[in-house]
């Protein structure tokens, strides 16, 4: 029998890259998203589902066939509005979770974010604990309120949950809204462009290789019950990584400093991924170079 995977949020950037996956695996594959994906990102043979799943009577009516592997990377992206960005990524998850208690799943993997780590000191390992009322951003409280409620659940009722926390993941395909493709659009275009000093340090992780670890999750039943690290596990320096698009790109003029430092903004924020390798026997294979200029390759042939 063909395993069945739905993917909520399978219109955005990771979400359509897993689904290109799994259908090499030959599954069937079903996205839930609250709109269609563009013409050009549109995948023959994935199912589309369109469902806000904040709407808890809506999701019921619209999940009608029965899955193996649910991902969740479903959540609204503009978290300046702070209803949506709670609504979609905290009651959303509740709700996916609530539905399939009872349905026999073998994997749900809900997305979770570096930033429910707050202030704390980087490396992150997974056993360090924060409160979500400590957090500052309402992704990052509700972020850590899904993981909070999956892991009672896990407990409780032996949910098969994982919660992977992702650092900062790039690669091609991904929208102009992240610093990686903002900063490779402007090179290619040969701009000046304003940025910050670039002293702050971050992890960055080719999408390839989220990907395989989403789907090594799904098979592994020793991640069940666990929150688990994904990044490179390396810290990059913000100022080389421009200096280094610049460099690969041959343009562009990066007038650093321009754009000031927010008052609580984290210098070093990068993860320890020992965990990733001790449960999953997994650790990225793309390094970052290689990545960027897969990545840059790409924008350069739009």
């Amino acid at each position: 029998m063909k395993k069945k995977i739905l993917i909520v949020g399978g219109t955005g950037f990771i979400g359509s890259e897993l689904a290109k996956k799994c259908l090499t695996l030959n599954w069937e594959v079903t996205s839930i998203s609250t709109s269609n994906p563009i013409k050009k990102k549109k995948i023959n043979k994935v199912r589309y589902i369109i469902c806000d799943i904040s709407k808890k009577k809506n999701l019921y009516l619209k999940i009608k066939y029965n899955f193996n592997y649910v991902v969740n990377l479903g959540g609204y992206v503009d978290h300046k509005n702070k209803l949506k960005t709670y609504n979609s990524h905290y009651l959303g998850c509740k709700n996916l979770a609530e539905f399939f208690l009872d349905k026999k799943i073998t994997s749900f993997v809900q997305m979770g974010s570096s930033t429910e780590y707050g202030k704390l000191k980087s490396p992150h390992f997974e056993e360090m604990k924060t409160d979500h009322e400590k957090l500052k951003s309402v992704y990052a409280k509700s972020k850590l309120l899904a993981t909070n409620y999956l892991i009672k659940l896990n407990k409780d009722k032996n949910f098969p949950c994982t919660i992977l926390r992702l650092y900062l993941a790039y690669g091609p395909t991904q929208d102009y809204n992240r610093f990686i493709p903002i900063t490779i659009k402007a090179c290619l275009k040969n701009e000046k462009f304003d940025c910050s000093d670039g002293k702050q340090s971050r992890d960055f992780l080719y999408i390839d290789d989220l990907i395989k670890i989403i789907i090594r999750v799904l098979k592994n039943k020793n991640a069940i019950g666990q929150i688990i690290n994904v990044g490179s596990g390396t810290k990059y320096n913000l100022k080389k990584v421009i200096k280094k698009i610049i460099n690969i790109s041959k343009g562009g003029i990066a007038n650093h400093g321009k754009i000031k430092l927010r008052k609580d903004e984290i210098i070093e924020f990068y993860p320890s991924i020992s965990k990733a390798k001790k449960i999953l026997n997994w650790k990225p294979k793309i390094n970052f170079e290689k990545g960027l200029k897969r990545t840059i390759n790409y924008y350069k042939s739009l």
